[in-house]
């Protein structure tokens, strides 16, 4: 399985909730909540659209299992 690249995604919609399409990369529609991205999508057409929240700024963080 191939890693896919959001940076433009999280560039465009940075706190945003998006529909994708199956592809996991078309955003077909954006919103402010979960619900007004599904309606959208749903709106225009768009079945089982995924749901993702692209976060407000990115973060980086280094962990430790101790």
């Amino acid at each position: 399985m191939k890693a896919i690249d959001w940076s433009g995604i999280f560039k465009k919609y940075k706190g945003l909730w998006v529909a994708l399409a199956q592809d996991e990369i078309t955003v077909l529609a954006s919103g402010k909540t979960a619900k007004e991205a599904w309606d959208k999508a749903r709106k225009d057409g768009y079945d089982k659209p995924i749901l993702t929240k692209m976060p407000a700024e990115l973060v980086t963080y280094v962990g430790s299992g101790l």
